[in-house]
């Protein structure tokens, strides 16, 4: 798009169908690998990346060229086949429907890079349900608890 100039960054957040802890350490690099593929193949920047066993950040530099649900949705759909072409769950992996975005500045970017690098040790002490809902609030979405993805009672 000439003469089209733009600066979006938008972490997306997604989960494994009913927050199943199905990934798993040893894949994650490989996984991490195929879905900044993914996200390249589509003239998109993957600022960072980190899959935790039951859902998945990313930060990306996105231009206007593609809307994000198109772009998220077939990050889902190649890496859910990516995963099961590789056999790496017992019976079928599927991303659950849905997704979060959350936009930033350029000058919240190291701290949102940090904050994906460090999910590790986030989770210690925070569970995803709550990390959720915490982004929702921050960002001052209105949702319904019903319509979160499919939360498992915890």
């Amino acid at each position: 798009m000439a003469n089209t100039f733009t600066q979006i960054y938008i972490q997306v957040v997604f989960a494994v169908e009913w927050r199943q802890a199905l990934i798993s350490r040893d894949n994650r690099e490989e996984l991490h690998k195929y879905i900044t593929g993914i996200v390249r193949n589509y003239g998109q920047k993957l600022l960072t990346i980190n899959a935790q066993p039951d859902h998945l950040h990313m930060l990306l530099g996105l231009k206007p060229d593609i809307a994000l649900s198109d772009l998220v949705r077939e990050v889902k759909k190649s890496s859910t086949t990516f995963i099961n072409d590789n056999h790496w769950v017992r019976g079928h992996f599927n991303w659950q429907e849905g997704f979060g975005g959350f936009s930033y500045s350029r000058s919240s970017l190291d701290s949102v890079i940090r904050y994906i690098q460090k999910q590790d040790q986030h989770h210690v002490k925070h569970s995803f349900k709550d990390e959720y809902k915490r982004l929702l609030r921050r960002f001052d979405i209105a949702f319904e608890e019903k319509y979160l993805f499919g939360f498992r009672e915890e």
